[in-house]
């Protein structure tokens, strides 16, 4: 099925490349949107056709370049937009240069081309979303074709599970578990699916249809590990391995030399670097000016609401720890009854809880209550994407108990995170936003910010 999609992918991705081209030069000539300097010529839309065929062409070698042809594709339909817009943009500069070096033959108008961006980007884009909707309700109601045994039971092979579970492109099944040592399994895997030791592998795939073995811990000896990927060989399975990097650190290395010795370290944080920085910085600016003239109608009516519902101000103002663990006043509607902490003290707001008023449950949910903080990020305090801030009291209790948590004070706190896009918010496991908020720090780029701040639009798991 997946050659099937994948033909299908290339022939409605070249029809939207072409009509968007093609519609670009109907905007540009058949309408009177944009007044004409000269009269076009009598063979507009044939020799504008076959510059559209060439086009056409060029823009799905760079496709394929950047994956978009492979199949199947995984993730989100909003992980794939940057993407696709960034390819859309390389292939209409291809186009310009071509167009360019033949304009004593053919002369394209650049204006058609510039608007060719967005007309190829809406059909492609459009194409691409019809296409992924039925590839994923295909995928959903097929059979499960790839067998999955894991060798582990830790949190790493759990994860491993969920991730399977929640990717049904892949059309896999996590058939079994098998123990490599004697450590307590993670209560997110069914003791039914513990088939036994890694010691009985041998004879469960003698037993079993397995097409897939995932190793969750590399900690096995040279010996046994050779043995392992033999075993995997004989029987045609595939193997794979989770390193012990992602268990202790999710950094990218850096290999430097001193005289003769070879030293391995953590590299930079891309963050790290001045002109990244500055464009972070210009995006947060951009962002939040837009962000608070379109939000100021939502948190006036938000504020007449909650000043109806319960007694108390509007905006709740909390310390938290920005950057560099420098404490800063983050600004939020208020949602709970006052003093809601008289009685218990710092602790994690849990789903139903009876200290959130009426509205302030309603809010919550569609993330409202956070749209003061576009002011935190205007001033500086904060930025769009980044790290959730916490709040003093809980830093000093995590900084002590989990590895690398100072970390994620590297850079500016967000409104928004990869790790909250993910649904880790609110009262769930520290060590996995952990490796979320570090991934995010070291793989940082512009369109991973616009990725997060798409995928921020329909993030509502844990919202509470």
């Amino acid at each position: 099925m997946d050659v099937m999609m994948g033909t299908i992918a290339v022939v409605v991705d070249a029809a939207a490349i072409f009509g968007g081209f093609m519609l670009a030069t109907w905007i540009r000539f058949g309408t009177n949107l944009i007044p004409l300097r000269y009269e076009p010529p009598a063979d507009l839309y044939p020799t504008y056709a076959t510059g559209a065929a060439v086009t056409t062409i060029l823009f799905l070698f760079v496709f394929q370049y950047a994956g978009l042809l492979v199949r199947p594709q995984m993730g989100s339909f909003v992980n794939k937009i940057p993407r696709i817009v960034k390819s859309v943009a390389t292939g209409v500069i291809l186009t310009m240069v071509l167009a360019f070096s033949v304009q004593n033959e053919a002369d394209f108008a650049r204006l058609v081309i510039g608007l060719s961006f967005l007309t190829i980007c809406v059909l492609v884009l459009l194409e691409r979303w019809i296409l992924f909707r039925i590839e994923w309700n295909l995928a959903r109601h097929s059979r499960k074709t790839n067998r999955v045994l894991i060798l582990g039971t830790d949190s790493v092979a759990a994860h491993i599970k969920r991730a399977l579970r929640k990717e049904p492109m892949l059309r896999s099944e996590v058939i079994a578990f098998l123990r490599t040592d004697l450590s307590e399994p993670d209560p997110d895997i069914a003791p039914e699916l513990i088939k036994g030791t890694i010691e009985e592998l041998e004879s469960f795939v003698a037993d079993n249809e397995v097409d897939q073995i995932i190793l969750a811990s590399s900690r096995l000896g040279h010996k046994r590990m050779v043995e392992l990927i033999l075993l995997c060989e004989r029987n045609l399975i595939v193997f794979n391995l989770v390193p012990d990097l992602f268990r202790i650190m999710t950094s990218s290395m850096d290999v430097q030399s001193l005289d003769d010795i070879p030293l391995l370290g953590t590299s930079k944080w891309p963050l790290d670097l001045f002109w990244y920085r500055l464009v972070k910085r210009i995006e947060d600016v951009c962002g939040s000016t837009l962000g608070l003239v379109l939000s100021a109608p939502v948190i006036f009516f938000a504020a007449a609401l909650i000043k109806r519902s319960s007694p108390g101000p509007v905006f709740f103002k909390q310390e938290r720890c920005g950057e560099k663990g420098a404490p800063f006043t983050l600004y939020k509607l208020r949602t709970m009854k006052i003093d809601a902490e008289a009685e218990t003290g710092p602790v994690f707001t849990a789903e139903d809880d009876p200290r959130t008023t009426t509205v302030g449950a309603f809010l919550r949910r569609h993330n409202l209550d956070e749209l003061p903080q576009f002011w935190n990020v205007f001033r500086g305090d904060m930025s769009l994407v980044g790290p959730r801030p916490e709040r003093p009291h809980f830093v000093e209790q995590f900084k002590e108990d989990i590895g690398r948590y100072m970390w994620r004070h590297v850079s500016k706190p967000g409104m928004t995170g990869w790790a909250q896009v993910n649904g880790l918010r609110g009262n769930t496991s520290i060590e996995e936003r952990i490796k979320y908020d570090l991934y995010y720090l070291e793989n940082w780029s512009l369109a991973f910010d616009m990725k997060i701040l798409l995928k921020t639009l329909f993030a509502r798991e844990n919202a509470y």
